[in-house]
């Protein structure tokens, strides 16, 4: 017969079964965690309008983040993009991969299974999600820093708080907002437009600019906004608003209406 142990041993014992299972209850709410946004699909006519206000084109290159199903990345290569999804759970990414191959699309899509916030998304044009609005925000910074000027990203239903929207629909209550990454201009330029020599010191909040025209010595108020790496301002010398136009390349701006470069 096993002999009793002692009150010292149920002790020690205790604390290794409730220490396992702090760890197990551990790994379930990390777990949780990384499962932080729920499966909602997104209606059909829903996901069309995204890809209209992108303007997805078949030259693009789309990602999808929380792709679920997969009926926004089929819809976009049944458009004749190359289209991505990324999903944490491997049932919608299996079952993804069933959709594609039922709609004949299996050769222009893939589908990883992976955490968003890690994926690579330096080479979309457009980048389509449905998350919650806490995860457009962590994705915030990353999205400003590594697509290029110029690409499109459109949100189902949630928003990236004061970054606001280039445009915005609603659908049936439903709302979709739709970014264009912008370029990078802040900062002092050296500027010529009509023959007329200034001092150009801009400050940038996401795609809206703000800052002086400065000639002989006289600074006045300078506002615009960028779509992409194209620039557009609007600074009155004394003869009434002059719009001013480029698109910025590097350290230049080269339009018929602004010729700058950065100081």
């Amino acid at each position: 017969m096993p002999k009793p142990l002692s009150t010292a041993a149920r002790i020690i014992f205790g604390f290794v079964l409730l220490a396992g299972l702090a760890g197990m209850t551990s790994a379930q709410s990390h777990a949780q965690v990384r499962l932080d946004v729920p499966y909602v699909p997104t209606p059909q006519n829903v996901v069309d309008h995204m890809l209209d206000m992108a303007k997805l084109t078949t030259d693009d290159v789309h990602v999808d983040l929380g792709s679920g199903d997969g009926r926004i990345v089929i819809t976009a290569a049944k458009r004749g993009a190359r289209s991505t999804g990324v999903d944490l759970n491997p049932t919608r990414v299996a079952e993804a991969n069933e959709n594609a191959k039922k709609a004949g699309v299996s050769d222009r899509v893939a589908f990883i299974q992976g955490d968003l916030f890690e994926i690579d998304i330096s080479k979309a044009d457009v980048l389509t999600m449905y998350l919650l609005q806490g995860v457009n925000l962590r994705l915030r910074p990353r999205i400003l820093a590594d697509l290029r000027p110029g690409s499109r990203v459109v949100s189902h239903a949630f928003t990236m708080n004061d970054w606001e929207a280039d445009q915005h629909a609603n659908l049936n209550g439903r709302n979709i907002y739709l970014w264009i990454v912008p370029g990078k201009a802040e900062g002092t330029w050296q500027a010529e437009s009509g023959g007329r020599k200034f001092t150009l010191n801009l400050k940038q909040a996401f795609q809206k600019l703000t800052g002086t025209a400065t000639i002989d010595g006289k600074s006045v108020p300078v506002t615009g906004r960028l779509t992409g790496n194209t620039i557009e301002l609007s600074a009155d010398f004394g003869g009434g608003a002059t719009p001013l136009r480029g698109e910025i390349k590097d350290d230049a701006i080269a339009g018929e209406t602004l010729r700058a470069t950065r100081s």
